[in-house]
């Protein structure tokens, strides 16, 4: 059959044009958005920082690379930085941090609010404020409280409801000074499942979720299904225990925080006792670093 070459040519251009659509629209298809992480890494004094000063703490967590410091109050702790503090010591503390690689995130306090004693209640309730103050004063950004323990006696949804409104106290004023109610995911009365029903009672949104790495919200392989619980109200920063324990799924938490876009700080809690701390706290940001890698590794 004779072909015109005008029908030829014709037919040609459609090909390579056809061709050259198949190129185009290969190489134009958006690649797999690639994973990143803006988590950061520091210390809880708790043990490991107890006995340092803050001259020490800033040069030590400095030295290891964990660039937040999360003092521990209310357990005589070298640091110093407790409500006794007057002005211008409070000013020193911030200054000291300010001018540091150092970020002083916040504050640890002990207080709790599951004592079925009013008076109790009330004077958890009122220093839980006063370290707001505090923590505001020393550059901090929030304050680690608790609900805790569900009491002998006591139905659970009376705690939770006490805690909620306890919690919504704390929380009118910690916005007032700029602060985040920190509760932390600790004791019988603060599993994950549990914080959802209080968050589901309180109304300030200055109240968020600390996480606590408890392996007691893995039960039955439930850590993502509880995670899911709170996610939409976590804190800015976690405590994280030795990162060498296998008792916690530590490679699911850092892939769910990933996934979310989670851009705070895991805050070593931790309790063995190497006999150099500093070298112990590298190693502990060494293993976090892997667990990050393989998160950010993933298919």
């Amino acid at each position: 059959m004779n072909i015109d070459a005008s029908q030829f040519n014709r037919r040609r251009f459609l090909g390579g044009a056809a061709a050259g659509f198949g190129f185009l629209s290969s190489a134009g298809a958006a690649a797999p958005a690639r994973r990143v992480s803006k988590m950061r890494f520091g210390l809880a004094t708790y043990q490991w920082g107890r006995d340092w000063d803050i001259p020490t703490l800033i040069a030590n967590c400095t030295r290891a690379k964990a660039l937040a410091v999360e003092p521990r109050t209310s357990s005589k702790h070298a640091h110093g930085i407790e409500l006794e503090m007057g002005d211008a010591a409070r000013r020193e503390v911030k200054k000291r941090f300010a001018d540091s690689p150092v970020t002083l995130v916040g504050l640890a306090s002990g207080e709790r609010f599951d004592s079925p004693d009013p008076a109790k209640l009330k004077e958890s309730i009122e220093n839980a404020k006063a370290f707001m103050k505090l923590s505001q004063d020393v550059g901090g950004r929030g304050v680690r409280v608790f609900v805790n323990d569900f009491q002998k006696g006591v139905p659970e949804e009376k705690t939770l409801a006490q805690a909620a409104r306890a919690l919504d106290e704390v929380g009118r004023y910690a916005a007032g000074v700029g602060q985040i109610v920190r509760l932390e995911n600790h004791g019988s009365a603060g599993r994950l499942v549990t914080l959802r029903k209080i968050l589901d009672q309180v109304k300030q949104p200055s109240i968020r979720i600390k996480l606590n790495c408890d392996a007691r919200d893995n039960e039955g392989g439930a850590f993502a299904q509880n995670f899911a619980l709170v996610k939409d109200r976590l804190d800015d920063t976690l405590h994280f225990h030795e990162l060498s324990d296998a008792k916690f799924p530590f490679q699911l938490q850092t892939d769910l925080l990933v996934d979310m876009g989670w851009n705070g700080w895991w805050l070593g809690e931790l309790s063995s006792t190497p006999p150099d701390r500093v070298q112990a706290l590298i190693e502990q940001r060494e293993l976090w670093e892997k667990l990050v890698a393989r998160s950010l590794a993933r298919a």
